[in-house]
């Protein structure tokens, strides 16, 4: 079980930026953007599936897991199995090689993993030099850095992966696959066609409790991917719809804009503007989705952070998420 909350919250602080902030957090940082959040996922909710599996094709079950840190754990099974990265604390080959033969051992006929932030060895720069020279057995594994493959399935499906570890930087140079936030190593990276989008870091503003990367945000509205998995920040764990429309822009517009605190936002600005953007469109995506196309849509995609350890420990604590497209 992971650990309990603190009496005091959600009137308390969080004690660091790997938790998730609390409700007087939000309040404190923007009551306007708080109430936004609280609206845009009622929205989502009620928007239902952003696409829905081929009907007459068997459907391609991918379970997703990410940041599990040395630790093994029960996994259901699938067709695909995704490890999107921090296998390991130390990133040694001794504790990668383990955490590969377990992945290994797992029965799902598909196995695809990218490094993480702590999986040192992966990157020359963070490598142990201990480690220099040793290789991986990755035995069945498709091991992904910057590189794409396609899979094929039962009843003639084809789906295109992509997995890159690389994150913004936060922490020092045992770090593996670091870049400055001020940097877009992203553009012009990620195929087009690609279907699964692996990346160890969430983009910015979706389950990433404002930590991920804009510079990734702004490639895959190119790119769109029907399924995003990543972790790297364990409090944003979970799953979350996207629609690639204007109200998601104004979303994200909004959660870009400078926080005005509690006061700033009482007054009339272009914050309120975006935020009032977000309710109509999410109103008007209801109403199209639910009255004229049904509950599940086409064009959309779902965005999984599949991190199993639970906020800033490293015990699992998060169940692993399980999708069919």
């Amino acid at each position: 079980m992971p650990p309990s909350r603190s009496k005091a919250w959600p009137w308390s602080r969080r004690t660091q930026i790997w938790d998730p902030p609390t409700v007087l957090d939000l309040i404190l940082d923007s009551p306007l953007r708080a109430i936004i959040q609280f609206i845009y996922a009622i929205f989502l909710s009620l928007r239902g599936a952003p696409f829905k599996p081929p009907r007459n094709k068997p459907k391609v079950k991918i379970v997703c897991v990410s940041d599990t840190h040395t630790n093994t754990l029960p996994v259901p099974s699938g067709d695909v199995l995704i490890h999107a990265g921090d296998l390991t604390n130390n990133g040694t080959v001794e504790e990668i090689q383990r955490q590969i033969d377990w992945l290994a051992s797992l029965p799902h006929r598909e196995k695809i993993v990218i490094a993480g932030n702590h999986d040192s060895h992966f990157d020359p720069k963070s490598r142990p030099p201990q480690d220099n020279g040793r290789k991986l057995n990755f035995r069945s594994i498709h091991y992904l850095e910057n590189k794409a493959i396609t899979l094929k399935f039962k009843g003639g499906r084809k789906l295109n992966f992509y997995g890159a570890p690389a994150i913004p930087k936060c922490g020092g140079p045992e770090n593996a696959f670091q870049y400055e936030r001020t940097e877009a190593p992203w553009q012009n990276r990620i195929p087009l066609e690609t279907d699964v989008l692996i990346t160890h870091t969430p983009p910015q503003y979706h389950l990433d409790i404002n930590l991920g990367c804009a510079a990734l945000l702004e490639e895959i509205w190119l790119v769109k991917p029907r399924l995003h998995v990543f972790g790297h920040v364990h409090s944003g764990h979970g799953r979350e719809a996207v629609f690639w429309d204007d109200g998601q822009r104004a979303y994200e517009r909004l959660m870009r804009r400078k926080r005005g605190g509690v006061l700033l936002d009482i007054l009339p600005s272009m914050a309120w503007i975006d935020a009032m953007k977000v309710v109509w469109h999410g109103v008007k995506g209801i109403l199209w989705q639910r009255l004229m196309v049904g509950p599940a849509g086409g064009n959309g995609g779902m965005m999984i952070n599949a991190a199993v350890v639970y906020q800033s420990t490293t015990e699992i604590g998060n169940p692993v998420e399980v999708i069919e497209l």
